[in-house]
Order: structure tokens, then sequence, then C-alpha cells
């Protein structure tokens, strides 16, 4: 009297699933030809199923193993690079406090001055952190205004101005940029870090060449160096979260570059790296440049031209 038939689907010695059979007529239940269809049939999608399951399993595997990684990295930059900065600052604060008599105006400048480096350097850290965390999280919402190119990254040079000094800092912007679509903060903060990552990973006193041009429709932002360069194979991979290396390796949780590549996708562009010639390495952010901002109204003046920069600070 039964309307339906159930078969067991087993696969590697145990059942994964179960096939239903419910026919219009529930007599051909009992021809044998029919069942031996039924169970002809349950091999195969047994086996599917179970392919189908083994690649949902190795999926999660990967994803845990990333999740793993990208957890081990994360503790350990923060086990060195959040400890480092607060050490230093917490010896320099005990050597004030408990010798302030004995310390020479001098000493007590030097302390003074680690003190505010180390806390800025610690500050920095715990930015890219947030940052990378909105990024990844979607949660950055872009605050677009008609920017001039040379606003934020007069103002990236200005912020490293002493950590750039005694660098050959080139300037060049070509006069034909028009004004982009930006959200200056972020832009600027992806300014200052290709010029950071520049700083760390070249020689002190080595040259950087920070420009600007038009080409293809696009607005084309370069900073360049004359470093040891990236390592063979290394230009997509440096752009990935918790990458370091060279001699820099020690310092920073590897998110510099990764931030970047977040902020130029927000922005509809790309960001590149490849070798100089002649030795060093370029970072490429290419933009959509738009349609362009909308016209004066009848109380507004168009801008005038911008003249051609060419800037060069030691």
């Amino acid at each position: 009297a039964a309307q339906a038939m159930y078969l067991p689907l087993t696969a590697a010695g145990r059942t994964i699933g179960v096939l239903g059979v419910a026919p219009d007529d529930p007599q051909l239940l009992a021809n044998p030809a029919e069942r031996q269809l039924l169970d002809a049939m349950t091999g195969p999608v047994a086996l599917a199923l179970q392919r189908v399951r083994l690649a949902e399993e190795a999926q999660r595997a990967e994803v845990r193993a990333r999740e793993e990684e990208l957890r081990g990295s994360l503790l350990s930059s923060v086990s060195h690079d959040l400890r480092t900065p607060l050490a230093s600052i917490t010896g320099a604060a005990s050597t004030m406090l408990h010798n302030e008599a004995a310390l020479a105006v001098d000493t007590r400048r030097d302390l003074l001055q680690t003190i505010y480096d180390e806390a800025e350097r610690l500050g920095r850290l715990v930015s890219n952190l947030l940052d990378m965390t909105r990024l990844e999280a979607g949660s950055v919402a872009l605050r677009t205004d008609w920017v001039a190119l040379e606003d934020p990254i007069g103002s990236a040079l200005t912020r490293l101005e002493r950590r750039l000094a005694g660098r050959d800092v080139q300037v060049s912007l070509a006069p034909e940029l028009p004004l982009m679509p930006l959200d200056e903060v972020l832009f600027e903060q992806m300014i200052l870090n290709l010029l950071e990552n520049a700083c760390k990973y070249t020689p002190p006193g080595s040259p950087i060449r920070v420009a600007a041009r038009v080409q293809g429709g696009r607005a084309v932002v370069e900073v360049a160096d004359r470093g040891p360069g990236l390592p063979p194979g290394a230009e997509e991979v440096i752009f990935d979260k918790f990458v370091r290396g060279g001699e820099a390796k020690a310092h920073g949780f590897g998110l510099g570059l990764a931030i970047c590549r977040g902020i130029a996708a927000a922005h509809g562009g790309v960001i590149t790296a490849e070798n100089r010639p002649g030795g060093g390495a370029v970072f490429r952010v290419s933009l959509p440049i738009g349609a362009g901002p909308p016209g004066p109204g009848p109380e507004t003046s168009m801008a005038t031209p911008r003249p051609t920069l060419e800037a060069r600070a030691t």
C-alpha cells in the first residue's frame, strides 16, 4: 500500500542522503525492472552528492586555513609592532620620571621626542588596522568633492616633511590635470602610505619622485623611488594584507599597500607596482577622470588655469 519508495544514497561506506520516488502509478514500484533501474540510479546520484559535499568541505577548510594564517600574522604583528613603541614610550617616560633632576635639557628633549615619535608611530599602526577593517567591511562611504590633485599630494608631503628630510623629493604635476571627484582625506592617506612605504624600503637620503599626468583618459599618479626594487613575482603579492619584506619587514603590519589598493578601488581605480629602469620601484595609481565638474553658476567664476608644477625639495 506504499505510495512512495525511499532508497539510501551510499558513498564511501556511509549513507549521505535518501532518494524518494513517488510515481503517479504506485504499482510500478512492485515491478522488478523498475526497482533495478532505481537501484542503478542511486550510485551516480550518491557520487555526485559526495563530490559536492567534498568540494564544500575543501572550500571551508581553505577558508579556515586562510583565517588562521591571517590571525597568526595579525597576532605576530601586534605582539611586536605594538609592543615596541609602547616599550620605548614606557622607557623614556620612566627615565624622565625617576631621573628628572639629573637629566640635562638636551637629554629631556630627546626623551620627549622619542615619546612623541613612538606615539605617532603607534597611532599610525592603529589607524591602519581600523582603516583596513572598515575597507573590508565595506563601511567606508566616500565623501567625494571636486579636488585638484596637487592639494592632497601637497598635504601628504607636508605631513611627512620631517621624515622626508635629507631626501631629494621631486614633484611633477602636469598642467592639464583636471579636477577629480575624490574623497580628499582618503586620497591623501593613500599618497601618505605610498610615501611612507618609499621611505621605509629605501636607503636614507635616496630620492623620491611624485608625478601626476593624464594618460589614456585617466589620471595617473606615481610615487617612485631608487631603492632595491621589488623581488621577482612580488608585483601583486605586496598588495596583500600582512605582507612585509626587505629590511623593513619588522616594522608595520604590512597593511599600508593593502589600504592603498582598497582606497583606489573605492574610487573606481587600480594601483600597480613595477621595477624602474635603473633601479627602484614605482607605484602607479590610475583613476577615471569622469565627466568633470558642473559649469559655473551666475555667481561663480571659472578657475584660472593651473600652471605646470615642477618642484624639488631637499
